[in-house]
């Protein structure tokens, strides 16, 4: 496996090797790119590589069955939201800037813990950063490392069939939000409990917020954003609770949300477009970086999920100060050649147009 490394960086350029192009339903085998198996030596694992063999089961889909205590509790959750932006002209600016810090501490706890150094591997965190993270994500409340993490390795190696728990095909709001509402299909369950997550339990960092996740989170996500406001700058206890804990929580769900369903349905597909993944600028901007989704899931395996460095790209950023402050290595990078080759080969041409 062809590699470049910069020891001042330590970064892995990916180079040219053997792979294949994903169709969503229809295999498609092609010489040029990267061998996922050799790639696994070096991250541990391959199951965010679709898997082409899947096939969804034939005759009627099962019945859809509601989550009424999820559709109460989101109900609430952004109608609180609401109410919270109506107290927005009642806040004090250290709340409003409190509450963008809470925001941006727990997207990184998503962008760069959860999804690009626990799911895809991407590059490597020292102990400190990963418990930063790990703190990060419980300020998210997005479901603990270990469930996102197999949540979303199924979500790419089985991307918009039966077996992807957010399953784009199934419409916008399913994708967004409504999957969330509802029981999960069978094959999500059935595909999730086959998956190796060894890496993942391997992980003492990540295991300890699992077995103390709910209290984390009430901690974290809730009563801290809360307090602080109210402690140190005498905000009320009103505004307190509902900008930078409800607003904040809810702006960040959705955030993400967006990255599964418009990310999944609106723009260009420079990279692939045999895959439903797009480009979407404005999710990157929302989600700290990740709207690059056509790239993303054509090279699962980039630290950046994109190949434009820190445009639109926060976490890119935040990874690479990590780098420099020794707390991160080996960002794993695929090669310019290898990126323009698959452009000119699966792209739809958009990339000739800037």
């Amino acid at each position: 496996l062809p590699k470049e490394f910069s020891s001042a960086s330590m970064t892995t350029t990916v180079g040219t090797v053997t792979s294949r192009v994903t169709r969503n339903g229809d295999a498609v085998m092609e010489k040029d790119f990267i061998n996922h198996d050799d790639l696994a030596g070096d991250r541990g694992m391959i199951d965010d590589i679709f898997d082409e063999t899947y096939q969804e089961k034939e005759g009627p889909k099962p019945p859809m069955r509601y989550v009424w205590r999820n559709i109460i509790l989101m109900s609430l959750l952004h109608l609180g939201a609401i109410f919270g932006l109506m107290l927005i002209p009642s806040a004090k600016i250290q709340t409003l800037a409190w509450a963008v810090l809470c925001f941006l501490v727990s997207a990184l706890g998503i962008t760069a813990g959860s999804h690009r150094l626990w799911s895809h591997r991407s590059y490597k965190a020292t102990l400190p950063l990963r418990i930063f993270l790990t703190i990060a994500n419980s300020v998210a409340f997005q479901n603990d490392i270990y469930e996102w993490v197999r949540d979303h390795r199924v979500h790419h190696k089985f991307s918009e069939t039966d077996a992807d728990p957010h399953n784009a095909m199934r419409g916008f709001f399913f994708s967004h939000i409504g999957w969330l509402l509802v029981r999960k299909h069978p094959d999500v369950i059935e595909k999730g409990q086959k998956l190796d997550l060894s890496d993942i339990k391997a992980d003492k960092v990540v295991m300890f917020q699992r077995r103390y996740y709910k209290p984390s989170v009430v901690l974290l996500c809730f009563t801290l954003p809360t307090v602080v406001p109210w402690y140190f700058w005498d905000e009320s206890l009103v505004i307190s609770f509902f900008i930078p804990a409800i607003l904040r929580y809810t702006v960040g769900l959705n955030a993400t949300w967006l990255v599964n369903s418009a990310a999944h349905m609106f723009g260009n597909r420079p990279y692939d477009q045999h895959i439903n993944p797009r480009e979407n600028p404005l999710v990157s901007l929302g989600a700290l970086g990740e709207g690059f989704h056509n790239y993303h899931h054509t090279f699962p395996y980039d630290y950046s999920t994109s190949e434009f460095g820190w445009r639109f790209n926060l976490t890119t950023a935040f990874i690479d100060l990590m780098c420099l402050l020794g707390l991160a290595s080996d960002r794993k990078k695929v090669s310019k050649e290898v990126i323009l080759a698959r452009k000119m080969r699966t792209g739809d041409g958009s990339h000739k147009s800037g």
